[in-house]
């Protein structure tokens, strides 16, 4: 027979279990949805980049991008960090439209990860006189105000 303190102790311990199991449980099943209005915007975002580049517009291409020292891009040469710095990369490595070529996009995966960020997978497509490039980029996405911008980009070329 189990005298009765002991008793409280283990249905003490078991509630305990549940009640943690039970928060545990409902913190990391809260999925978080991006509205189709969220999405449409931070597609066209991309739309507008993609235009922007097309037309040797560096600038026009930098504005989806955050304004902060805490932007990164990361490459094939490492993360670079701000606003500054990373439109300068982009200046540097493309100086004119033949290197510049016409881009392309094509989105595999948009999905929010929090309450206002986002994610999007994708492939891009250089068609360039000297040469083709193609690669894939990771763009997380958070919303100020009523603007997505682009907070973190990871591209890698794969040719």
């Amino acid at each position: 027979m189990i005298k009765p303190t002991k008793l409280r102790t283990i249905m003490k311990n078991l509630l305990l279990l549940l009640l943690t199991l039970f928060v545990v449980t409902i913190g990391t099943s809260q999925e978080h949805k991006l509205s189709k209005a969220d999405s449409i915007a931070i597609l066209q975002a991309l739309e507008q980049q993609q235009s922007a580049w097309n037309k040797g517009d560096i600038s026009a291409f930098m504005e989806n991008y955050w304004k902060s020292e805490n932007l990164v891009f990361n490459g094939s040469s490492g993360p670079i960090f701000g606003w500054e710095n990373t439109k300068q990369r982009y200046l540097n490595s493309y100086p004119d439209l033949t290197i510049m070529g016409i881009l392309t996009f094509e989105v595999i995966d948009l999905q929010s990860i929090a309450n206002g960020v986002a994610q999007m997978i994708g492939t891009f497509h250089l068609k360039r006189s000297i040469g083709d490039l193609d690669g894939y980029f990771t763009l997380n996405w958070k919303k100020f105000d009523q603007n997505w911008l682009i907070i973190s980009d990871h591209t890698s070329g794969s040719n």
